[in-house]
């Protein structure tokens, strides 16, 4: 749990401090008005609720936002392909970077499923893929399309299977 939250502070920018900072800074803001006004106790206790949500909420929806929008890219799956003389799955795909910067680099990842003929259970399913393969893409330059192709194995399930694959950039 420790190296997960390490990587993760790694991996802020520039960007991701400025919002955490300015959330705090709302917060902060959020309170004073809420101490100032606490003889009207209705404003008081509307300016303490949206203090505390937005200290709650503002980091991570703002950091999912944010990344949604400075990392855009679309993955595009080309083919995939069942081999018989091996317990494997051949997966290719398209990676475009739709973002104005130039990505570092991009971790895509291959997820196989289940299937069933329950619409809860399928969704459900999409969260616990039961096989995964990741591989990392450098240099991907503005508006660019890699294409790349993912072995995964060992692949010994037997029934119906969705794949989707996504990209995580930097």
């Amino acid at each position: 749990m420790s190296s997960k939250i390490t990587l993760f502070i790694d991996g802020l920018i520039k960007w991701d401090y400025l919002l955490f900072g300015s959330v705090f800074v709302l917060f902060l803001l959020f309170i004073i008005l809420a101490i100032v006004l606490r003889k009207k106790l209705v404003l008081a206790l509307l300016f303490l609720i949206l203090g505390f949500s937005t200290i709650i909420f503002g980091p991570t929806l703002g950091y999912i936002k944010l990344h949604e929008t400075l990392f855009k890219n679309s993955c595009k799956l080309l083919s995939q392909k069942r081999l018989q003389f091996m317990e494997a799955v051949v997966v290719k795909g398209s990676l475009t970077n739709e973002s104005n910067k130039n990505f570092r680099e991009c971790k895509i990842t291959v997820s196989a499923y289940g299937v069933s003929s329950n619409k809860l259970k399928n969704y459900l399913k999409r969260f616990k893929p039961f096989k995964k393969m990741s591989i990392v893409g450098k240099d991907i330059a503005k508006s660019e399309t890699r294409k790349f192709k993912i072995i995964l194995e060992p692949f010994r399930y037997s029934k119906d299977y969705n794949i989707s694959i996504g990209a995580d950039c930097r």
